[in-house]
């Protein structure tokens, strides 16, 4: 099995976040519901940090699923707003907020950021033989 949504959330907490914008700051509270339970975790936004705590408190946006539901979201089965679209993630409080989620979030399985694409695509092109040592012609099909 996967990442689950408590091993996810308890590691989170691991300094500064760069794919957070500068001036992002609020509060979160993700409730994982599971057989007549809610685990509450509480993540305060701040600097490109992230503090995760346990807290029932209110919160800015305050984010409803079930545990499996948060599992498939930390594993990257399931991505956020597909589950919202779905009625198996609830918001209720501050929309921008879900964009946070999104980012500390894991993307799904196999992906890449664009910049490892284009970087990627740099290396062959100014390799020997690539297509700039042919003029700059790609003779691919």
């Amino acid at each position: 099995m996967g990442t689950t949504a408590t091993s996810y959330l308890e590691q989170l907490d691991t300094g500064r976040r760069f794919d957070l914008p500068e001036t992002t700051t609020g509060t979160l509270r993700l409730d994982l519901r599971d057989d007549g339970y809610t685990e509450h975790w509480y993540l305060t936004v701040a600097d490109q940090h992230i503090k995760v705590t346990r807290s029932a408190d209110d919160a800015d946006l305050v984010v409803r699923a079930s545990r499996a539901i948060f599992d498939e979201l930390v594993s990257g089965d399931l991505p956020p707003g597909t589950a919202l679209l779905r009625n198996e993630l609830t918001l209720r409080g501050d929309m921008r907020l879900l964009l946070v989620l999104r980012r500390v979030l894991p993307g799904p399985k196999g992906a890449r950021h664009p910049r490892e694409l284009g970087r990627a695509a740099l290396a062959r092109r100014s390799a020997p033989g690539g297509p700039a040592a042919s003029g700059g012609r790609d003779d691919r099909p």
